[in-house]
């Protein structure tokens, strides 16, 4: 193993250096060493996001088979969406150029927050410009200092750094595990509570087991939040997300979800009892203190919304190619973890070497996935993340799992 591959993010957090406006010396160092790794990070995509696609990487440019990208449904370049967005440019221009509560708030957005509302079946709705700005304010927004958020193991940081800068207290329950979650809420006893849990967890593919953590919540007496940010629009009979899915939209009032996903786009919304929301807005600073949606970003998602729900063609295809992709990575060895969804880890294990080695030569044959390091995932749960999406044709995945067989299966087998 070479020196650079012995470290990770994680070694360098807590700088030894005085000064706070210098990057450590030691992070320099191994980052000059670990060049050749590093420049597997920030790709340049050279055009729309797409199934396949050139993406620049180290200097070089690449044709790929794109897995990387959250375009679940497609719809980054459906040509009713980007028409919707063209139209709302010429007419809105580019920025709202307020915050909501003053200034940045158009009759797009309303309608937006309108359309949402009526979607998930929910009292009211409202937008933020950022998903993990969402998440983490809407959390900010509800919680206090002296109250305890209960939350599963693996949440996305967002929702951590909610809980942080409420100063509540973070509670963790283990991943899915009801009994758990039942100590948790004991211990807890006698603060205001919040149970905070993901439709599909985003390193691991598997869904919030929601039949068995929902009756203990409400045992407790206590709320969940739930973060659909990877579910929305591809689970439930109607895209409605895992509430959907577990027929449990009447047990949980408040629905999280990210526009940067399904929806194609970026921003999120919290959709929830019309009392709630209208207080979320005035105690939630990413809301409060930052700039709205732009117009065009706003329509863009307005008539995604609309394509993603005239029928369920879109999402009858992104299971198709899920099922198919599973069933044929499985059938090569690779350890797919407990992923049930369209998001799928290959776990590889404890080399960081290798890990990289194996991106860099995957990218290089033509496949585009991106390399997750600790303190990401576990220090022996390192991986790539695979995306699939309903625009992917069977030749794409073929070709992918075809890159896969032929550089990721030999290291596997050992």
């Amino acid at each position: 193993m070479s020196s650079e591959a012995e470290h990770s993010l994680a070694d360098f957090y807590f700088p030894e250096d005085n000064s706070a406006l210098e990057a450590p010396a030691s992070f320099s160092e191994w980052l000059e060493k670990g060049a050749w790794a590093v420049q597997l990070f920030e790709p340049q995509m050279l055009g729309a996001v797409r199934p396949r696609m050139t993406i620049e990487r180290a200097g070089k440019r690449t044709e790929v088979v794109n897995l990387s990208s959250y375009n679940y449904l497609g719809l980054a370049t459906h040509p009713e969406v980007v028409g919707a967005a063209i139209r709302a440019l010429q007419e809105y221009g580019t920025g709202a150029c307020g915050s909501p509560l003053l200034s940045g708030l158009s009759n797009l957005h309303r309608e937006l927050e309108r359309k949402l509302a009526e979607f998930t079946g929910r009292e009211a709705c409202m937008l933020f410009n950022s998903g993990f700005a969402g998440s983490m304010g809407s959390l900010a927004g509800v919680l206090r200092k002296g109250d305890a958020a209960i939350v599963d193991s693996k949440v996305h940081l967002s929702i951590l750094d909610g809980v942080k800068l409420a100063k509540a207290k973070l509670v963790f329950f283990n991943h899915n595990d009801p009994d758990s979650l039942d100590q948790a809420l004991k211990a807890s006893e006698g603060r205001r509570r919040l149970v905070v849990v993901e439709g599909v967890y985003s390193m691991d593919g598997d869904t919030a087991d929601l039949p068995r953590l929902l009756p203990v919540a409400e045992q407790h007496g206590v709320g969940v939040f739930i973060d659909e940010a990877h579910s929305i629009l591809v689970y439930g009979d109607h895209g409605r997300g895992v509430l959907e899915h577990y027929d449990v939209e009447a047990r949980v009032p408040v629905q999280f979800a990210t526009f940067s996903k399904s929806f194609a786009s970026c921003g999120g919304y919290t959709a929830g009892p019309a009392g709630l929301i209208r207080y979320i807005r005035y105690y939630s600073n990413p809301y409060g203190f930052s700039c709205a949606l732009p117009p065009a970003t706003v329509a863009g998602i307005l008539k995604a919304l609309e394509v993603a729900t005239r029928d369920n063609s879109l999402r009858e295809r992104v299971w198709d190619n899920t099922n198919y992709f599973r069933e044929q990575a499985l059938g090569l060895g690779l350890n797919l973890g407990e992923s049930t969804s369209q998001v799928m880890p290959i776990i590889i294990g404890s080399d960081r070497q290798a890990l990289y080695e194996l991106c860099s030569e995957m990218n290089d044959k033509g496949l585009f996935l991106a390399p997750v390091d600790y303190p990401s995932v576990p220090e022996d749960g390192l991986r790539y993340r695979v995306a699939v999406t309903a625009a992917h044709t069977r030749e794409d995945l073929d070709r992918a799992l075809q890159i896969l067989e032929d550089v990721v299966v030999p290291h596997v087998r050992g």
